[in-house]
């Protein structure tokens, strides 16, 4: 390094060492093993999958690592291993936190709202969106005619530009 302090560089370096720590960039932590039995795992994530995190709301149960969701999929693999089916376990689970930890709940009287509520809500929008709108327009005053003085006013004007 003709011409360069090397010194001028050992704080980085430095910085740089010490943030690493002592473990390097070998910090990664190993892959924690699914389930010990692949089909328990295959089956709760099937079943997972159609059911929102109550934590999250918009991530389904088996993406979501929130603390519940991970309670809620060890439910699931324990009422699998004890032979239930995957009707069996969704019934457990949507008598124990509602028709909501579906994501797609039957519709019923209860779910009435979730299916069409925003449908009803956005013809409501639209419907005092038009009433607005012609309110408006019945309430505009009809444009009063031009008075003669007015009207020669306006032919002077005109008249004498270029």
């Amino acid at each position: 390094m003709s011409g360069v302090k090397w010194h001028k560089f050992l704080p980085v370096l430095l910085l740089g060492v010490g943030l690493m720590g002592p473990g390097g960039f070998s910090r990664a932590e190993e892959a924690k093993p699914l389930a010990d039995d692949p089909a328990v795992e295959k089956r709760m994530l099937v079943i997972a999958e159609d059911m929102r995190c109550l934590v999250c709301q918009n991530e389904s149960l088996a993406a979501s690592q929130a603390d519940l969701a991970k309670d809620l999929r060890r439910e699931i693999r324990d009422q699998i291993r004890q032979g239930k089916t995957d009707q069996e376990v969704t019934d457990y689970m949507v008598a124990r936190y509602g028709d909501f930890v579906r994501y797609r709940p039957p519709v019923k009287p209860v779910t009435w709202a979730l299916w069409f509520g925003p449908f009803i809500l956005l013809l409501g929008a639209v419907g005092l969106l038009g009433w607005v709108l012609r309110r408006r327009i019945l309430q505009r005053s009809p444009e009063a005619p031009l008075s003669s003085a007015q009207k020669q006013q306006i032919e002077a004007l005109l008249r004498d530009q270029p």
